[in-house]
């Protein structure tokens, strides 16, 4: 480009033009302008790579406009179908199945849920290992479907809810401590059994107790003594035979020996005693223990 430069005359005069004094030239040439031409087909070789990546990885991971691969994003939340792996900790609100599947949670050493407060804190913990399921909580609660308790644990107590509690084992239940219940019943056609191995077996109510077997015999078996006591009322035996067999027998001797033998006597009312045994009964009906 020439830079001219212009004098303004009147009519009648005439001046010289000036000559060029500079002349610049504007643009790129030679090395510079091949340069610039290989870093603009770099980036436009660059641009198609990257857009040709874009388009691999969209069709890879099935992106729609409805979400990515399996996972569909609805307005009720995050749908998703087939299996999936999360490797790191999943946080949601409600996680439920479809109806005509059910829900399952694996891994490879446990699964754990974890419950967590406004500040962040861990309130609960439901741990699923390979050989112990562990539950962390201040209270741990089983329910039915219709909202009824069934088993409830807290720190103080255990809690069966159920109408009736069955124990399967062949070995039945053991308990280490008092246990409370109105009612302790046996399959139909099976024996029930209440053993104490090494310590003693205690039955108490307020009201009273009532053993009943409806086909069969009630024994009660002790290394040491059988103690029925009743601390307000009678013992009632009501039966139409009653048998003492391994009562031992004194044998005849003299007038006044009793050879440190005892005969039970039975009152009017039903009440029994001991009596010094003789060679003849020592029972008298209007005894004083009797009165």
């Amino acid at each position: 480009m020439v830079r001219e430069q212009y004098t303004t005359t009147t009519p009648g005069t005439s001046l010289e033009r000036p000559k060029n004094e500079y002349i610049y030239k504007i643009g790129i040439y030679g090395w510079r302008k091949r340069c610039l031409y290989l870093f603009v087909l770099l980036l436009l070789i660059i641009l198609v790579v990257n857009f040709s990546l874009t388009i691999w990885i969209l069709k890879v991971m099935w992106f729609s406009p409805t979400g990515m691969g399996h996972l569909r994003v609805t307005k009720e939340g995050l749908r998703l179908e087939g299996e999936s792996e999360f490797l790191f900790p999943l946080y949601a609100k409600e996680i439920h199945s479809r109806v005509d599947s059910s829900l399952l949670l694996q891994s490879t050493h446990n699964v754990t849920v974890n419950a967590r407060n406004s500040n962040g804190e861990v309130t609960g913990r439901l741990n699923v290992g390979p050989k112990m399921v562990e539950f962390h909580s201040q209270q741990f609660q089983i329910n039915s479907k219709d909202g009824k308790p069934l088993f409830t644990v807290d720190e103080n107590e255990v809690v069966i809810g159920t109408d009736k509690l069955r124990v399967t084992g062949p070995e039945g239940a053991l308990f280490e401590h008092s246990v409370e219940t109105p009612l302790v019943k046996a399959e139909a056609f099976k024996q029930l059994r209440l053993e104490s191995p090494t310590r003693s077996l205690s039955m108490d109510a307020p009201r009273g107790i009532n053993i009943k077997a409806q086909a069969g015999n009630i024994e009660a078996l002790s290394q040491m003594d059988i103690k029925l006591h009743s601390s307000d009322g009678v013992l009632l035996l009501d039966a139409e035979t009653v048998r003492l067999p391994k009562l031992p027998e004194g044998a005849r001797g003299g007038s006044g020996i009793s050879q440190g033998l005892y005969e039970i006597c039975v009152c009017p009312d039903g009440k029994l005693y001991l009596s010094e045994a003789g060679l003849g009964s020592t029972c008298q009906e209007y005894s004083r223990v009797c009165q």
